[in-house]
């Protein structure tokens, strides 16, 4: 068996870390265009070489043990070694080339990630976008993103890289209808007498924090209408349903054109971070570099100005 895996050995601890990453055989085998058995008998294949049990196996998850521990980080080192050779010899650290993988909550990246895809291939031809959009925290390493866009108050130690974007934060909106037929509230206190819509997601917490200088209130809005996407309250606001606690870029337009009006204008939610999430730091292809400077270059400023209208 050892000599059936030397020529396929860096083969085998891809299929290896693919199911470290994913969590499943199947998920691994379909990001590695494989059948779920050809990705089991490549793992059973480095067990009987190493002469050791990587992954403990059950019906419902697999772990790994003490020695796959070690290993798969190995594993990881000689495949992003090998990653910056073939780079090297290639030329693709030089030239974008090849697909790119992206992911981004829907709202945000409606408003400051789409308008720039036609723009990058029309840069970089040889490059091609999957884009995909997720309201949850992006599982890159699971599901072979190249960047994802997270909007976040704290990072979580992942091991991915983060290029911080720029700051976000809400304010507190609702139709001229509503207001005229329930009146304004005063303080935030206030708000407790009304309808309230709520936006719930891993960036909005089901409690709302708000902010006025050094004065700060916290509460817990009640109201008929709970939606973890920012653009589906955007809409039941817009409709007079209620109060709603939203990112400025989601109410921008909506505020300019009178669909919405500020609420308790001197109040809002506190900053939170906006980043470009990717799996590496030793190796970064000439791809995924140029779409992060592109990034950083766009929507950087564009988050300063569009911010600079609520303040």
């Amino acid at each position: 068996m050892r000599k059936n895996l030397d020529y396929g050995l860096l083969h085998a601890m891809t299929a290896f870390v693919r199911v470290v990453d994913a969590g499943t055989f199947t998920s691994a085998a379909e990001q590695m265009d494989l059948t779920t058995a050809q990705i089991s008998r490549l793992v059973s294949g480095l067990e009987e070489r190493l002469r050791t049990r990587l992954l403990q196996r059950t019906t419902r998850r697999i772990a790994l043990t003490s020695t796959g521990e070690a290993y798969v980080a190995q594993c990881r080192d000689i495949l992003e070694r090998v990653n910056v050779a073939e780079a090297f010899a290639s030329g693709s650290t030089i030239e974008p080339a090849g697909r790119l993988r992206v992911q981004c909550m829907g709202n945000f990246g409606n408003r400051y990630v789409v308008p720039q895809i036609a723009a990058f291939c029309a840069e970089f031809p040889k490059v091609s976008i999957e884009y995909a959009t997720s309201q949850y925290a992006p599982a890159l390493l699971a599901e072979g993103i190249d960047v994802g866009i997270y909007i976040t108050r704290e990072l979580s130690d992942s091991g991915l890289v983060a290029l911080p974007l720029g700051k976000i934060f809400s304010v507190l909106c609702a139709a001229p209808e509503y207001v005229a037929l329930r009146g304004a509230p005063k303080h935030p206190r206030d708000l407790q007498d009304h309808a309230c819509v709520q936006l719930v997601n891993f960036s909005a917490p089901a409690q709302w924090e708000l902010i006025s200088g050094k004065r700060s209130f916290r509460m817990q809005p009640g109201g008929p209408i709970i939606a973890d996407n920012p653009d589906v309250l955007l809409s039941v606001a817009e409709q007079g349903s209620g109060i709603s606690l939203l990112p400025f870029f989601t109410i921008k337009e909506s505020i300019r054109s009178g669909r919405l009006v500020r609420v308790l204008p001197s109040w809002r939610t506190p900053e939170i971070g906006v980043f470009a999430l990717y799996p590496s730091r030793h190796f970064l292809d000439a791809k995924t570099k140029a779409w992060l400077d592109l990034l950083k270059s766009r929507i950087t400023p564009a988050l300063v100005a569009d911010g600079a209208m609520f303040l």
